[in-house]
């Protein structure tokens, strides 16, 4: 695959933690676009200091929507897909140009390594994500508190990993939370057909109190000293902040004398 056939893609907001070493290892690329939601830090200053970037602003309204004006702007074949806080080693990169895409392929999906501050951890709950994709054929869709990607065709995997590094500060990730609770408590209350993960997550129990035990020793974590403490930790509030939006709402339900009289 021809690397100039690729255009790599960022939503950015206040990223000045993360954006200079992601784009730093996207020199390879003719054109880069990020869509910023008009950041008050040091974002906008580190992008457009690449001669490779282009960047766009526009007001966030959500995920979807973000992404797909992103995807808009680009005028290649291909996009990579990527959040502030990836990273693409030279090792990606070279899989990606050795690839041969038949036409009935439509994306490729990658694994990640979760790092913490540098630190590579052994094990991760983050997902594997389409990253890099047909343009013309997939399209972004709502999922909870972030967005997923919907691919018309085959994906294939690639054997490269990238790296998941976020460096902003803990407030920010904290406050990050709460809003991510609240929308992922809205989507398991309509969602009937769901996996494993979100099951757990309905009994409002069995998420956060499983979430530290399979990350320690499951996963491995306690290996990695406090880097795996400290990603343990985070998956643990985020679970236990989700049941506790959960049960509130419950709570809050069962003393509404206006439900009791409808009853």
């Amino acid at each position: 695959m021809e690397l100039t056939s690729i255009t790599p893609l960022i939503l950015t907001y206040n990223e000045a933690a993360n954006i200079d070493r992601t784009l730093g290892r996207l020199t390879w690329a003719e054109r880069v676009v990020v869509v910023d939601s008009y950041s008050d830090d040091a974002t906008i200053d580190i992008a457009t200091s690449y001669d490779n970037t282009e960047l766009l602003q526009r007001e966030f309204d959500d995920h979807t929507s973000q992404w797909s004006y992103g995807l808009d702007q680009v005028d290649t074949d291909w996009v990579l897909s990527l959040d502030a806080d990836y990273q693409v080693t030279p090792a990606f990169v070279e899989e990606v140009h050795s690839l041969e895409p038949p036409p009935t392929l439509a994306g490729y999906r990658a694994n990640f390594t979760y790092c913490v501050y540098g630190r590579p951890l052994r094990g991760t709950l983050y997902p594997p994500r389409v990253v890099l994709f047909r343009n013309e054929r997939a399209r972004y869709v709502q999922d909870g508190h972030t967005q997923r990607l919907s691919v018309d065709g085959d994906v294939s995997e690639l054997n490269t990993k990238l790296k998941h590094d976020d460096r902003k500060p803990l407030t920010q990730w904290l406050d990050n939370q709460r809003r991510y609770a609240r929308l992922e408590a809205e989507k398991l209350t309509q969602a009937d057909d769901v996996g494993v993960t979100d099951r757990l997550r309905k009994t409002d129990v069995l998420a956060p109190l499983l979430t530290p035990l399979y990350c320690l020793f499951i996963q491995g974590l306690i290996l990695d000293g406090w880097a795996g403490w400290h990603y343990t930790l985070q998956r643990t509030y985020a679970e236990l902040l989700l049941a506790l939006v959960r049960v509130d709402a419950r709570l809050r339900d069962d003393s509404d004398p206006t439900r009791e009289g409808t009853a």
